[in-house]
């Protein structure tokens, strides 16, 4: 009885023991046959992209140049150049503590960091250096040490160093990417960018040989980045930043801007800020204020420079004519609020020309009120102020007249002396080549031609955005401000030899509080062209906050008058007059 019971235990064990190696090769069998039928193409994949190597192909980032008058080729303003990164693999060191005093003496750096680096031998691939000059990585390759490796890294310099620099920008790591930050890096990153491509190989499984299924390998090329080519002039940008500096050092001034237009085209000859950088060396850089473009960038009230703009209207209307009097009381009171001019002063009956000479605000009021509220918000529009000029350059402001849309007589009585509005110095540039030109308001372009990898040019076409006054009315009122520069307060702008127009403007800078305007802080500007007769260049000096003088023709106007002189001689323009008739 008992032996029966231990052979029927026996004959269970046996049979559960074949029920679950029966149970498990049914799983098995069904596992196999999920992966080799429903997971077939996940798993060939997997296994192929095991003996798959993919490399991405890094395209050329695009270069910038300028150019002069007389030179047959451009000159570079940013670069590629090749500085590898230097890398290593900690468990092929041999003498870690002999590599990293070695590499710290080369490369300048501490030796405690780099032993660090290099002697965590849990990691195959470590970083410790970028940027290393080229003959730095030469003279390490040639001491043969075990585990150390470079590669090709190419990153941008700027061979002008300072020149142009908020123009141009910079190129900048963004956590792993590089990208352009500010300027013509930052606009046209992706452009200049290129797009990358990629090879993608197989390895076999002899002597780690590369192939690929077909025998072929798979290339996608990276498409290189596009050159620019700018429409800046080489001289007169080096002209224009030397002057300004000087003229901001000079005054103990904050900051200062200047602009240089092509009338005829829009094209942009100079544009600069000061202070400025050395994108080579951004990352020195306390303030990063320093790197914003303040000619586009930063919207002010112009002050007086605006009452050409207020005139011009009323010519083209037939408003108000260059030798129509009017008789000024000193004051103007609208709304509760009175408004007078400069220094309290009363000039009696002055003729429209005599308004812009003498810079009288009632005077720029009083032609405002001839020509009505709804033209002059018309005109201000059309000169192009209150939206930003879409120059090809990043963060454009675009100013402010929204005070016009508000109603009644006070905003449009101080807009038309220039406080109470914003606008950028483009703007302003911008708007007086129209009187220079003619009557038409260009779009202000700073790419003169784009090349592409296989040498396919692109060129930028002048474009008119619209016709603003006539030919008559700009000639009538360029004649206006060359008497403001002959016989009022935009003397010291004049170029022996030569008639200049244009007119200064000494602004008002808002309290800290946003109440009022600060008495110890102006901003001085002179805005003129030349020579009358046919004119090559438009300019725009701001000077920002100078300290012991008040007005611009202290400041703007004497660096007015120097780089349009090295202008006018850079082209080769003939006096039209002898200097004592200056």
């Amino acid at each position: 009885m008992i032996s029966r019971t231990r052979d029927d235990s026996y004959n269970l064990r046996i049979f559960l023991l074949m029920l679950i190696s029966l149970i498990l090769v049914g799983l098995i069998g069904v596992r196999l046959f999920v992966l080799q039928v429903f997971s077939y193409d996940y798993y060939s994949s997997l296994a192929r992209s095991q003996h798959q190597l993919s490399k991405e192909l890094v395209p050329r980032r695009g270069e910038v140049f300028i150019s002069d008058r007389y030179s047959q080729h451009p000159y570079p303003v940013v670069v590629n150049i090749n500085e590898p990164l230097l890398s290593v693999d900690p468990q092929q060191i041999t003498n870690a503590l002999e590599l990293a005093k070695y590499l710290a003496t080369a490369l300048e750096m501490d030796v405690k960091y780099v032993l660090e680096k290099i002697s965590d031998t849990s990691r195959k691939y470590v970083v410790v250096a970028k940027q290393v000059p080229e003959d730095k990585a030469k003279e390490i390759s040639e001491m043969g040490f075990s585990g150390v490796y470079f590669e090709d890294q190419i990153f941008q310099t700027y061979p002008e160093a300072n020149l142009a620099s908020q123009v141009l920008g910079f190129v900048a790591f963004d956590q792993d990417k590089r990208s352009g930050r500010y300027g013509i890096e930052r606009y046209f990153d992706e452009d200049l960018a290129g797009i990358p491509g990629f090879l993608q190989t197989e390895t076999g499984l002899r002597l780690g040989l590369t192939v690929s299924s077909d025998g072929e390998e798979k290339v996608v090329p990276a498409r290189d980045g596009l050159d620019l080519v700018l429409t800046m002039d080489r001289a007169i940008q080096y002209k224009v930043e030397e002057v300004l500096k000087k003229t901001v050092d000079t005054h103990s001034a904050k900051s200062g801007s200047v602009i240089v237009l092509d009338p005829k085209t829009g094209a942009v000859l100079a544009m600069a800020n000061y202070p400025s950088f050395d994108p080579n060396q951004f990352n020195l850089e306390e303030d990063a204020g320093v790197y914003s473009n303040k000619s586009i960038q930063e919207a002010y009230e112009p002050g007086s420079v605006m009452k050409p703009i207020t005139m011009a209207s009323s010519l083209e209307e037939g408003a108000v004519t260059p030798d129509m009097t009017f008789d000024d009381p000193g004051f103007v009171t609208l709304e509760k609020f009175t408004i007078r001019n400069s220094e309290n002063k009363k000039y009696g009956t002055v003729t429209m020309t005599q308004v812009l000479e003498e810079s009288i605000n009632t005077g720029a009021i009083f032609v405002e009120q001839q020509l009505g509220h709804d033209k002059f918000e018309k005109y201000m529009e059309n000169f192009g102020f209150g939206e930003s000029t879409d120059i090809t350059l990043p963060f454009e402001a675009p100013g402010d007249i929204s005070n016009l849309y508000r109603g009644g007589d006070l905003y449009p009585a101080t807009i038309s002396y220039g406080q109470g509005m914003t606008a950028t110095p483009l703007q302003l540039v911008s708007a007086y080549a129209v009187i220079a030109n003619g009557g038409k308001l260009y779009k202000p372009y700073i790419v003169d031609r784009v090349i592409d990898g296989e040498g396919n040019i692109e060129k930028t076409e002048p474009e008119v955005v619209r016709e603003v006054i006539s030919p008559r009315t700009a000639s009538t009122l360029g004649a206006m401000i060359v008497s403001v520069v002959e016989h009022g307060h935009g003397k010291r702008a004049g170029v022996p030899g030569y008639f200049i127009a244009g007119k200064t403007g000494t602004a008002q800078v808002a309290s800290s509080d946003r109440v009022g305007y600060d008495p110890n802080k102006t901003i001085g500007s002179f805005i003129g062209f030349g020579p009358i007769d046919n004119p090559v260049f438009t300019m725009i000096v701001k000077i920002d906050e100078p300290q012991g003088v008040r007005f611009a023709e202290s400041t703007a106007a004497p660096a007015f008058a120097e780089i349009a002189q090295f202008i006018l001689n850079y082209y080769q323009i003939p006096a039209s007059r002898g200097p004592a008739q200056n």
